[in-house]
């Protein structure tokens, strides 16, 4: 009879959260353990496995390829027992329906595994998700028409918190070149934009001169206009389409950016079960450490 062992989900959970974290002295901070608890916890992992999970990089750690392997089993381990677990729960009767607003960078990546996983394990709720700008979100929650939303910048609502925070980066197409001595050609939303006052704040301090080329009301247009080749515009790097290009600062002669916030916001202080479970889980796929 063949003998298999098993992996520690609390370890799997402590080696998700470092490699989100980026960071494992982070990672115990948020997971309420010490750091010496936290290398043992690894140190077990990485016997366990039998591989060398981790080189060393810079001051930091990277992942190996069996890391790498482990991590995205690891996360779909920890998904399918937290949806067993929520599953077999007392809420799995419950049902409504919840109201949720996210960002357009979320929609086509974070959102849709994480209201599969939710609606896995509450059949009978429904969610309804609104994709648009963080200032009418805000306001959507503030009305009571979303339970809770997910914005960018400094949006502020009667109940908020911080989640994480993003550097903010210029972004061309692949074969794309500032033309020298003309102003900056920006790709933006019209305001009120956190990312479009960054690059304006940031070109204006240095005296570069800029002109806004292309605006649209959705993130795709901005992507197309971008791909066209009509100039720049300036993002996170969450979701970035893959045939774009994080600009390097000093080649293309461009100022830093700063960061922007992703902030949480809810229509009651203390959310109902339904909303706090469906919190949680997005904040598991998006957060992302200052």
């Amino acid at each position: 009879m063949v003998s298999f062992r098993n992996f520690d989900m609390d370890v799997l959970r402590t080696f998700v959260a470092g490699v989100r974290f980026g960071s494992f002295a982070k990672a115990a901070e948020a997971l309420g353990r010490t750091p010496p608890a936290v290398s043992l916890q690894l140190k077990k992992l990485s016997d366990l496995s039998g591989q060398t999970l981790f080189t060393k990089q810079g001051r930091g750690l990277a992942l190996t390829d069996a890391g790498e392997a482990l991590y995205d089993y690891a996360v779909r381990i920890l998904e399918l027992n937290d949806e067993a677990m929520m599953m077999l729960g007392s809420s799995r009767s419950l049902d409504g329906w919840l109201r949720i607003g996210i960002p357009q960078d979320f929609a086509e990546t974070s959102l849709p595994p994480v209201l599969g996983r939710f609606s896995r394990a509450h059949p009978k709720l429904r969610v309804e998700a609104r994709v648009d700008r963080g200032a009418k979100l805000v306001a959507a929650v503030e009305r009571g028409d979303l339970d809770m939303a997910v914005t960018w910048g400094g949006q502020r609502s009667a109940h908020c918190r911080h989640i994480a925070t993003h550097p903010i980066v210029w972004i061309a197409a692949a074969d794309y070149d500032l033309p020298p001595g003309e102003p900056v050609p920006l790709i933006a939303f019209d305001p009120p934009c956190s990312f479009r006052a960054a690059a304006v704040d940031a070109l204006s301090a240095t005296g570069r001169d800029w002109r806004q080329v292309f605006a649209s009301p959705g993130l795709a247009g901005l992507w197309a206009a971008v791909t066209a080749g009509l100039g720049v515009t300036i993002r996170t790097t969450t979701a970035v389409p893959p045939h774009l290009r994080v600009l390097d600062l000093e080649r293309a002669g461009l100022p830093t950016l700063g960061s922007v916030d992703l902030m949480l916001h809810t229509a009651e202080a203390v959310p109902a079960a339904p909303v706090s479970r469906l919190r949680d889980i997005l904040l598991e796929m998006l957060v992302v450490p200052s």
